[in-house]
């Protein structure tokens, strides 16, 4: 027989945050993004992303089915915003910007292979430039049409490589995997 499950899940506010964020990013594919309706709709899915894990350890209802529900929530977001954004990225970026990405997509792949060496898991943290990094590129849809554009993904470039240095080095370098440890200077 099936083993029953210690706890029957409840359907809670942080789930239907979530699955607004699930809503919000499908929404996506339809708006213009030179439009203050895509800004809303974007800022909206942003703010839903923070919020569910917040409301979840606050109301004390984290659970796993909420934890890989947001996970979902997060590849669809992150997904959809690739589709719609990479076209436009390619075309106003220089290419040299591109060669700055692939740099920082391979420090990033060997910090996840070090730690699945070093740890024998996927291993990402939650350090402060990590969640800085985030943060700037989540922010780049509001300066996509913008003369700075180019200059403010420079400066993302130079976050995201720290960001993606500092994880790498940590990896290599502490003897244990802490999850949210914010920094290499943190024991």
């Amino acid at each position: 027989m099936y083993q029953e499950l210690k706890r029957v899940h409840e359907w809670n506010i942080a789930d239907t945050v979530t699955a607004m964020r699930i809503g919000a990013s499908f929404l996506l594919l339809f708006l213009s993004l030179d439009t203050i309706g895509f800004l809303v709709v974007y800022t909206f899915a942003g703010l839903t992303d923070v919020l569910d894990g917040w409301l979840a350890r606050k109301t004390g209802c984290t659970s796993e089915f909420g934890a890989r529900m947001d996970s979902i929530a997060d590849l669809l977001f992150y997904g959809i915003l690739l589709i719609r954004l990479f076209p436009v990225l390619y075309q106003i970026l220089p290419g040299e910007i591109w060669y700055a990405v692939s740099v920082i997509v391979a420090v990033r792949f060997a910090s996840y292979a070090a730690a699945a060496v070093r740890y024998h898991r996927f291993a990402s943290l939650h350090t402060w430039m990590n969640k800085l990094t985030g943060a700037a590129v989540f922010l780049l849809p509001y300066v996509l049409f913008s003369k700075s554009c180019v200059v403010y993904s420079w400066t993302v470039c130079i976050l995201a490589f720290a960001a993606s240095a500092e994880e790498l080095t940590i990896h290599l370098l502490k003897a244990d995997y802490i999850p949210d440890r914010k920094s290499f200077m943190q024991n």
